[in-house]
């Protein structure tokens, strides 16, 4: 394949030799649906499932096929030749595991306790497969063993259907079965335990220290046919004594014969809960009281096609019409429900809680991933969805003894990355007009900001630091430079929250501090810079390091010197002043797209999908390529948009270029094919780029629709010429949310050549509250 180089791209002229190469468009009649591949993001980094859901769902039901490396943290690779067995919980595109919880095994042949290592299937009860399928809400499998598998959906139950030769076959539940990691020290799960009620019932619990320590789930199960024989086994591989009804310790399973388990498939349901088995026992009564398989599936795809159906497409490739209805599912798997069927959950300070009635709980936040674009995109093509999260967030961080959530996973603050991103929806929400009750959010919101008293957890190390230096020093505290410009975005989003709030003088005050990530950027040489807590710079700087003491910790976040230059979103105009200004800063720009891109060897493989040194595998720059709207050179944008776009996203297995962190990849892919992307969700606003297709429409709620279309575009075209918006000329390069949201049309005039578009000062995007000076 032909490809330019990158300073021709950037320079406007690799573009139509690209688009020489890409496969001719396939122009449809009227904007659609697109059809999902589920097998995107499950190879490479991408660390998804292809196991049915519903959008939202708290079951994710899926075939395992590994708990121990990293390429596995979702339990599924598509590399992998077998599968372990089926759980009912999984994490979508995440960086560390958990979950995998009641893996049902289905086979014939001798009983194995064990799966075997992936290398030798046929050490253990691991499976060979063949002829996968999946669709949103469905999943089916044939393995070796001649069991026909298929595997759908309610909100809390998964449904399983399997079909067995003639003869005896039996089914294992492997309630030990968990994600394991080579760091794993001590026990992983205690106070487990499982017994067998004589209604034929199967009831288990269990307790799990993995990464959300102490999290507890219980379950709820019933097969259509009764087993023949069942045998518990109780931390052991010897069986428990015939007649046993009931085990406890840590490391349970319990096998179901049948001596023949062919003619009439056997039917599971499982409900599950994170309160009690009587909760999970409330979700089969409700979501599961008979066994229609069928109409569960269909149900299933018919939540699912009205999500997808949320964003409809024409134009562009089939491939890249595939990407996009793969990306809009992948965007509404999390957060996932965590209520109750009686409304009950757990908060983050281990206790239940009732949720109001119609506003349930919610868990798998990955806040520091997911407040760059899923929830704007929420906000955007799901707002009853958002307003329902955003009173969801207030209340957890009212209730967390931590302050505002940093990554809460079933009912356990993991505290994992830095800052505590949730201000940030929370002010973005307030921002967008959504209705939630912030101002009891800010008591402890407060706190936060400017308490020293309060307990720190990994992710706020380093604050008295940065209230008494206006930066976190790189010799008393890991990963400084990084936590210096995300507690200062913080700052920003927390003053709007405090403006919510009535308090202007905490407003004023966070507004100021929130420029405090200047002071780890060193204009002399114009990078991010570790600083130390006597006032120097690290002396022999290179920006391709992760950090001055490689042995010890690093100054950056998943990043490096390079790609923490750009973090800062919220005051895009002071970041080009202590540059030096707009040519200063959009030179800049061009060399940290056109560096060399190469890494040190302690790098960790989050940082992937370069483009010089931009990394759009992960999230801490996903913005960048915006940055050249504010310096008067909009082109660029769209230029190096229209190429993310299509070289980082695949319709394969190894289609996501990194983690695709429980949507983010998925949704900076849905808002830049539309043609524009928050750069900083707090102001409510929208940065144009270059449209992928030739039209969309959008359902923005209350029957509303946003239609956009791109006259004259083409994969050598992805420049904008012109604006038009509900049939008016618009010269700005940004958009309102408040705009959208009506509904209406937005036309971009596309052209092969880069033109003055949205470069005026007056027409770039505001920052800061500020347009450019």
């Amino acid at each position: 394949m032909i490809t330019a180089n990158r300073r021709q791209l950037l320079s406007g002229t690799g573009l139509a030799v690209l688009g020489a190469a890409l496969p001719a468009r396939s122009w449809a009649q009227a904007p659609a649906a697109g059809r999902p591949n589920l097998f995107i993001g499950t190879g490479g980094h991408g660390h998804t499932f292809p196991g049915p859901s519903l959008p939202f769902g708290m079951a994710q039901l899926g075939p395992d096929t590994d708990n121990a490396r990293w390429d596995a943290c979702s339990g599924y690779h598509s590399d992998d030749g077998s599968i372990m067995g089926f759980s009912h919980t999984h994490l979508s595109g995440t960086g560390i595991g958990d979950m995998l919880d009641v893996l049902v095994v289905p086979t014939r042949g001798p009983l194995q306790l064990e799966p075997g290592p992936l290398d030798n299937p046929d050490a253990g009860y691991r499976q060979r497969f063949s002829e996968e399928h999946a669709e949103p809400g469905y999943y089916r499998v044939r393995l070796e063993s001649g069991v026909l598998a298929e595997l759908t959906v309610t909100e809390r139950t998964g449904l399983h259907r399997y079909r067995f030769p003639q003869g005896p076959g039996h089914i294992l539940i492997d309630f030990a079965h968990m994600i394991i990691d080579r760091w794993d020290k001590g026990t992983l799960v205690d106070e487990a335990s499982l017994a067998l009620d004589p209604d034929g019932t199967l009831t288990g619990s269990r307790r799990v220290h993995r990464w959300a320590k102490g999290r507890r789930i219980h379950f709820a199960m019933k097969l259509s046919r009764k087993p023949d024989r069942v045998q518990f086994f109780a931390d052991g591989t010897s069986p428990s004594p015939e007649g046993t009804t009931k085990v406890a310790g840590n490391r349970l399973k319990v096998a179901l014969f049948f001596d023949d388990a062919g003619g009439e498939p056997i039917l599971i349901k499982t409900g599950i809960s994170a309160i009690d088995v009587d909760g999970a026992r409330a979700a089969l009564a409700a979501e599961a009281p008979g066994w229609d398989f069928d109409g569960a599936r269909a149900a299933a795809a018919r939540a699912w096609a009205k999500e997808i159906g949320s964003v409809r497409v024409s134009g562009g490739t089939e491939a890249q019409r595939t990407i996009m209805a793969s990306a809009l599912y992948h965007s509404f798997l999390a957060p996932t429900l965590f209520t109750d069927r009686d409304g009950r959950y757990v908060g983050l300070d281990r206790q239940v809680h009732q949720a109001p009635e119609g506003e349930p709980a919610f868990s798998t936040y990955s806040l520091w991933d997911t407040y760059r674009a899923l929830h704007p995109l929420l906000t955007l093509v799901r707002p009853e969805r958002a307003e329902m999260l955003t009173r969801d967030l207030v209340r957890q961080t009212r209730e967390s003894p931590y302050g505002p959530p940093v990554w809460p996973l079933q009912g356990v603050e993991t505290g994992t990355m830095i800052g505590w991103h949730a201000v940030v929806v929370l002010a973005e929400a307030y921002a967008k007009g959504i209705k939630a009750d912030y101002a009891s959010a800010w008591p402890v919101i407060r706190r936060r900001a400017f308490d020293r008293t309060m307990t720190d957890i990994d992710s706020t190390l380093g604050r008295s630091f940065y209230y008494d230096l206006g930066y976190i020093p790189a010799d008393k505290i890991w990963e400084s430079v990084s936590r210096t410009q995300e507690y200062a975005y913080d700052d920003w989003a927390m003053a709007a929250l405090a403006e919510a709030a009535g308090a202007k003088e905490d407003a004023a005050a966070l507004r100021k501090r929130s420029r405090n990530y200047r002071n780890v950027i060193d204009p002399k040489i114009g990078f991010a810079r570790p600083r130390f807590s006597d006032g120097s710079w690290w002396k022999d700087y290179d920006p391709i390091q992760l950090g001055h003491d490689p042995e010890k910790h690093r100054d950056y976040t998943e990043a490096n010197g390079w790609q923490a230059t750009f973090l800062n979103q919220h005051d895009i105009y002071g970041l080009i002043e202590h540059f030096g200004g707009d040519a200063v800063f959009e030179k800049k720009l061009d060399a940290f797209f056109t560096a060399p891109s190469t890494l040190p060897k302690n790098a960790p493989p989050d940082i992937s999908g370069l483009v010089g040194q931009y990394a759009h595998g992960n999230e801490p720059d996903q913005h960048a390529a915006y940055l050249y709207a504010y310096a008067g050179a909009p082109w660029k944008t769209q230029a190096m948009v229209r190429r993310l776009l299509v070289e980082m996203y695949k319709d394969d297995p190894d289609g996501v270029i990194g983690n695709d962190d429980c949507g983010q990849m998925s949704a900076w892919f849905v808002l830049s094919a539309l043609g524009f992307y928050p750069v900083d969700p707090v102001s409510a606003v929208y940065v144009f780029g270059s449209p992928l297709f030739d039209e969309a429409e959008v359902e923005v709620g209350e029957g509303k629709t946003l239609r956009v279309r791109a006259p004259g575009n083409a994969p050598d075209r992805p420049y904008v010429q012109s604006v038009r918006w509900n049939g008016k000329p618009w010269t700005r390069n940004w958009i309102a949310h408040a705009e959208l949201i009506k509904g209406g049309e937005l036309v971009f005039e596309m052209g092969a050549r880069p033109s003055k578009f949205g470069a005026a000062k007056k027409d770039r995007p505001p920052s800061f509250g500020r347009g450019a000076a």
